[in-house]
């Protein structure tokens, strides 16, 4: 007996209250569009392939390309990914529009991550500026670029949380919050989709990987999930709720099993929650071939039976796995699948493609014009130099070595990465291209020449590829003992370390989050003999580091900033840009600390005892080397004077004044923690519940102000119903999550 089956008179009510409660202004349009469709159109339209030939040359003769081709002229493809181009996509645009029985126009989709030509910061560096407009303005700059070359969809936000730096793709994601989270997923979205879908400069976006994939067991690649029903509504769904309420376009499902079900046949996730619970009127993309995963994560016996399963979840694409395709038509001539799920799932779709005008003009996004224009443009350039500059984090000053003055002399900078033009632009960047990133070297050309450059060691080894491991070089020093040469004069040393872009992201996971290789022998001799060391990271990850954090004056957490890299390094290090950035992750002091987070649980031995029995390691702190919300400033800021007005139960107003007690304008993200001590499930130590970035002049002072609303006081119990309890709450307002001031209230 099918899923369906089982469940029929609760499924397909759940279908149709969905729709009555979305109504869609292309409803009449779809409607009369689906009652001409045969099945099999129907069922292309939830079939989507990567792209397998240059369209701008003669069709294919043979083969899997063939039978695609002639999909395609059927009308049995609703998208294609990874074609992108004004000549490739409108070729197959045309192919399709002119061809097929209806001529429904296809979606492109493409991994727009952090950009597509002009390159962003990666998208945990960009969390790291807690600047919500300039992360929606870099998100509108990745999609003007990406709809110049024809593209309409973009497989962007990852919004999935984690608190494990071990997992590769940390790299692009937003950290471990779900509160930052949440309005991240929320700018990101609005910044590819802007206020009109169907404009030119516009993308739809995607929420992924629905759900609990930034969870996965050790931090490995595709690896299962298990969490509580507590963990998954209050730090994984917070975010994808979020982005629903934005509108998102799609949501991708993922890779991982969660509590033993594979999210892709997960009906709870996909029609319980996101469509039933949440009213997405959206559609479902599986991730690639998830739905034939199925099968080998031992859930479907064969490729049919994955079709069955994932078409009753709610997944209403398939990447790449041609499990609809091959099977869904013989599922509803058997009984086994309703045909009224087929048509759910194409009304989803070709909403969306309404949505972004396809019908109107199916050529919308081809214009050559455009394309040329808007890649690498300037504006661009100086977009993602300001995210960039935004996304720094200035983790030590100790003597305010920094900044440098813009007539020091006897500069020294040594590292594989300064002169590195690649590296910088990160991973997944799949459309950009090679070393094209301004490097540190010309970022310092900007404003000395007086500084003398000696690589030292190589980090990595050349022919470094998105689709394979880098290439570590841990034994051939050749170049250490000119560089501890050189330091041995110095005034200053600017030293460049960190991994490569392609050691973060899908498949990159790691037991050691280190530097790798050499680079950590390379600066302990180079301290031994001369300690004015500057460490600048580039890193696609939280890293491990606590022997440099412990010895070295100055370290400046520059992530892989993207296209203009060294632009940004540069103005941090001259002081032309006072650092801003907060860490969206914590820096653990150990691998052996993974999971670490801030927003953990007390336990009933958390306070330190003389003998052995409370909550510690025998080996090592439990304190983070940097905390959560952490970051420096050349200037210094001071908090005093907290108010709270809690007259109105159902918006609490809080306010803290904050002072800029040095010489110099600088910006202080002000982040609000709230603590609920006594609760029916009990609550975290502390939980982000607000956050501003100001700017204060030297001496200046500012009331910054918050609203408590039911929104930030309550969570989801076990029955994932929201829950607001009376009773005393406790608040710390501060530069980061471990310091600030405190104050407490009563909520009637």
């Amino acid at each position: 007996m099918s899923l369906l089956n089982r469940y029929k008179f609760s499924l397909l009510p759940i279908l149709a209250s969905v729709f009555m409660h979305a109504q869609s202004t292309y409803d009449a349009k779809i409607d009369a569009l689906l009652a001409k469709m045969t099945l099999e159109e129907k069922i292309g339209q939830m079939n989507q392939y990567n792209g397998f030939y240059d369209a701008t040359g003669p069709a294919p003769q043979g083969g899997n390309a063939a039978l695609k081709y002639e999909h395609l002229k059927k009308g049995w493809v609703g998208s294609m990914l990874n074609v992108h181009g004004v000549g490739e996509v409108r070729k197959l645009q045309e192919l399709v529009v002119n061809e097929s029985r209806l001529g429904i126009p296809l979606l492109f989709g493409f991994d727009v991550i952090h950009g597509y030509k002009t390159l962003a910061p990666i998208p945990l560096a960009e969390a790291a500026s807690w600047d919500l407009e300039a992360i929606r303005q870099s998100a509108s700059i990745a999609a003007t670029e990406a709809a110049a070359v024809g593209l309409n969809w973009t497989f962007a936000p990852m919004i999935d949380i984690s608190r494990d730096a071990r997992w590769g793709r940390v790299m692009e994601g937003a950290g471990e919050d779900p509160y930052l989270g949440a309005k991240i997923a929320i700018a990101r979205i609005q910044g590819f989709q802007g206020n009109d879908l169907s404009a030119p400069n516009t993308i739809a976006a995607t929420a992924k990987h629905f759900a609990a994939y930034g969870f996965a067991e050790a931090g490995k690649e595709y690896n299962t999930t298990e969490v509580g029903t507590n963990t998954l509504y209050n730090f994984v769904l917070p975010p994808f709720e979020a982005a629903v309420s934005a509108n998102v376009s799609s949501v991708m499902n993922g890779f991982n099993l969660l509590n033993g079900v594979p999210v892709t046949a997960s009906s709870f996730l996909q029609r319980d929650i996101l469509k039933g619970k949440w009213n997405f009127n959206g559609f479902v993309i599986s991730d690639w071939s998830s739905i034939g995963e199925l099968v080998p994560h031992g859930y479907a016996k064969d490729l049919k039976e994955a079709a069955e399963l994932g078409a009753e979840a709610g997944s209403d694409m398939d990447m790449e796995s041609k499990a609809y395709i091959q099977h869904l038509k013989s599922l509803v001539e058997e009984g086994k699948v309703d045909e009224e799920i087929i048509n759910e799932a194409v009304r989803r779709i070709l909403k969306v493609k309404f949505e972004l005008g396809l019908f109107d003009d199916p050529y919308r996004y081809c214009n050559l014009e455009r394309e040329k224009e808007l890649l690498y443009n300037k504006a661009h350039q100086q977009g993602v130099l300001d995210m960039a500059k935004k996304s720094i984090v200035l983790l030590k000053n100790q003597g305010k070595l920094l900044p440098l003055q813009k007539d020091q002399k006897n500069i020294l900078v040594i590292g594989d990465l300064a002169d590195d033009k690649n590296s910088p632009l990160g991973s997944w960047r799949l459309a950009s291209d090679n070393d094209t990133a301004v490097s540190v070297l010309e970022g310092l050309d900007q404003y000395t020449k007086d500084y003398k450059f000696v690589q030292g060691p190589k980090y990595f080894n050349d022919d470094t590829d998105f689709l394979y491991h880098v290439k570590i070089n841990s034994d051939d020093r050749s170049g250490m003992e000119e560089a501890i040469e050189a330091a041995k004069s110095a005034e200053t040393i600017v030293l460049v370390v960190g991994e490569h872009g392609f050691m973060s992201g899908e498949g990159r996971s790691r037991t050691t989050i280190g530097l790798p290789g050499l680079q950590h022998e390379l600066i302990r001799k180079i301290h031994a003999v001369n300690k004015n060391i500057i460490l600048v990271m580039m890193n696609g990850r939280p890293l491990t580091i606590p022997w440099e954090a412990e010895n070295l004056p100055a370290i400046i957490e520059a992530w892989q900033l993207g296209s203009q890299t060294g632009n940004a390094i540069a103005q941090v290090l001259f002081g032309d840009y006072n650092p801003s950035g907060k860490l969206p992750m914590t820096f653990p002091r150990s691998v052996g600390q993974i999971p670490i987070y801030y927003n953990h649980y007390s336990t009933a031995r958390a306070k330190e005892e003389p003998i052995v029995f409370w909550t510690h390691y025998t080996d090592e702190k439990n304190e983070p080397l940097f905390p959560f919300g952490f970051g420096l400033s050349y200037a210094n800021f001071a908090y005093s004077d907290v108010q709270i007005d809690a007259a109105k139960p159902e918006n609490i107003k809080v306010s803290v004044v904050v002072t800029n007690t040095s010489d110099v304008a600088g910006e202080e993200v002000v982040q609000l923690y709230l603590n609920d001590p006594v609760s029916r499930i009990v609550r975290p130590v502390k939980e982000l519940k607000g956050f501003e970035k100001i700017t204060l002049g030297p001496k200046e002072s500012k009331k910054v102000s918050f609203s408590l609303t039911h929104k930030e006081l309550g969570y989801y119990n076990q029955d994932y119903r929201w829950v607001v309890e009376p009773g005393s709450f406790h608040l710390m307002i501060g530069s980061n999550s471990q310091e600030g001031v405190h104050a407490s209230f009563i909520l009637e």
